[in-house]
């Protein structure tokens, strides 16, 4: 309680960390903030140029299964590189300053959560005019999406908070986001993977998986998705964030040595 005690005592420092997140990305840019639209707009094209003739155009409207992929993608792989170099880009007001620095963090999430939610407006675009539509089932969003950011808190607690210690580990995190990109169904379906063994099953329990599978069901399939496999994500992101708010903790004692 005493953390919610001292974010609420901070929140117009929270609030400023998170405009100066969404709006310092592209600073200097003629675009702006714009880029945070284009660049996985870009990546969709360029993936639906090629993948189709590598995957046999076996996926039904896979425009907007890419885009309903890679928007959510873009989130998670945002948040958790920015998060985990976090401390590290912050050392000079870390030494300078007292705050709570859980709330440099919970601003990562908020940014990449904000950009995501003004994000699912081309989704919903792209639904329209693609001749999927839309459905009720799309209310359901931002709950998942809030399970995410929850997801991506405890993550980026736990890898922000060694990375002052090991700062080798933003390369390694980059390394195997790279593979986990190839680990969920982004640009493909887990079907195509049927006969792939112990490969599918690490696709399967990748709770990325249930959580794409989640949007698509919202966005193109206008179902509602498995509830029980979502509780389960749920109850796994808020396990994680009580362990990564304990690391966090025991770490952050020396930050201001180690910077």
């Amino acid at each position: 309680m005493s953390l919610f005690r001292q974010i609420y005592q901070y929140r117009e420092l929270l609030l400023t960390n998170v405009k100066k997140d969404i709006r310092g990305k592209y600073k200097g840019s003629v675009l702006g903030v714009i880029w945070s639209f284009l660049n996985p707009l870009l990546q969709v094209f360029v993936y639906y140029l090629v993948f189709p003739y590598l995957l046999g155009n076996v996926i039904p409207n896979y425009l907007i299964y890419l885009i309903t992929g890679l928007i959510p993608w873009t989130f998670f792989l945002s948040t958790v590189t920015g998060g985990t170099r976090c401390i590290k880009d912050n050392a000079g007001i870390i030494k300078k300053v007292y705050f709570p620095r859980e709330i440099l963090m919970i601003s990562q999430v908020l940014s990449g959560l904000v950009n995501f939610y003004i994000s699912c407006l081309i989704i919903l675009i792209f639904c329209l005019f693609g001749g999927v539509g839309i459905s009720i089932h799309v209310l359901l969003v931002p709950f998942i999406a809030l399970i995410q950011a929850v997801l991506s808190l405890g993550l980026i607690l736990i890898l922000g908070s060694i990375e002052p210690y090991i700062q080798d580990l933003e390369f390694i995190v980059q390394f195997i986001l790279q593979m986990g990109f190839y680990g969920t169904p982004v640009i493909y379906t887990i079907t195509q993977f049927q006969n792939a063994g112990w490969l599918l099953k690490i696709i399967e329990y990748n709770p990325l998986t249930v959580l794409l599978n989640a949007y698509r069901d919202c966005f193109l399939y206008h179902v509602w998705p498995d509830m029980n496999a979502i509780l389960i994500v749920l109850a796994g992101s808020l396990l994680l964030l009580i362990i990564g708010m304990m690391i966090f903790r025991k770490l952050e004692r020396n930050f201001a040595e180690v910077l």
